[in-house]
Order: structure tokens, then C-alpha cells, then sequence
């Protein structure tokens, strides 16, 4: 037998829990204070790595900025143009500037946001 197949393969487990941002992210600028939220500087766009525990809700509001965002645990309702619609884990959605939108999570959720400046 040779020294090459000798070698076992190793498994190795993850070591972030699915429930929390890694420290590397949660050591990024906080966002609000409303819900956790991390802010990462890019030109031309920011950053949100965001946890809203379950029962928040966002108020009607508007950015100046073109918002995309994917859900990477739980489920988000965002209410726009008088529709609601849930967006859960790998489905991402769209917030035009300046479109009133309002958000709200019945369970923990998180997401990566991105806002562009226009």
C-alpha cells in the first residue's frame, strides 16, 4: 500500500452556527439600533449584515438608495405598493429608491443587504 493511500480523508464540521453572523462579521460597524446590523464600506454601495428577532416590525418608510437584499435564515414580509410579499433562505428581493416599503418578521430572521447609492 502506498504512503499516498495510506492518508485517511478527515471530515471537518463547520464551526459557524446558521443562527449567528461570524465574529469577523459581527466586528464590522454596527448599523442601528433598532436590529443588529453590520455595516461593511464599499464605494457606490453599503453593506447590511442584519438579525431581526422575531415580532419586528419596520414602519413605512423610504431610502435614497437602490435596495437589494437576500434572506439567509427566517422569513421577511415587506409590504410595497400595497402588496405584501415573504421572501425566505436564497430568495432575494428588491427595494427601488425612493418606493415606501415597511418589513416585518414573525420569526428570527437574517439577511445580507445591499444599498447602492444612486
Amino acid at each position: 500500500m502506498s504512503h499516498a493511500s495510506e492518508a485517511k480523508a478527515t471530515k471537518t464540521e463547520p464551526t459557524l452556527k446558521w443562527s449567528a453572523f461570524p465574529e469577523r462579521i459581527r466586528a464590522l460597524e454596527p448599523f442601528s439600533d433598532r436590529f443588529e446590523a453590520f455595516r461593511l464600506a464599499a464605494d457606490s454601495c453599503e453593506v447590511l449584515f442584519a438579525t431581526y428577532p422575531a415580532g419586528t416590525t419596520i414602519a413605512p418608510h423610504r431610502h435614497e438608495t437602490d435596495n437589494w437584499g437576500v434572506i439567509t435564515k427566517g422569513e421577511m414580509v415587506i409590504t410595497m405598493l400595497g402588496r405584501e410579499h415573504r421572501f425566505g433562505p436564497g430568495e432575494w428581493y428588491h427595494v427601488p429608491a425612493g418606493c415606501e416599503h415597511a418589513a416585518r418578521c414573525s420569526t428570527d430572521t437574517e439577511e445580507i443587504e445591499f444599498w447602492f447609492k444612486r
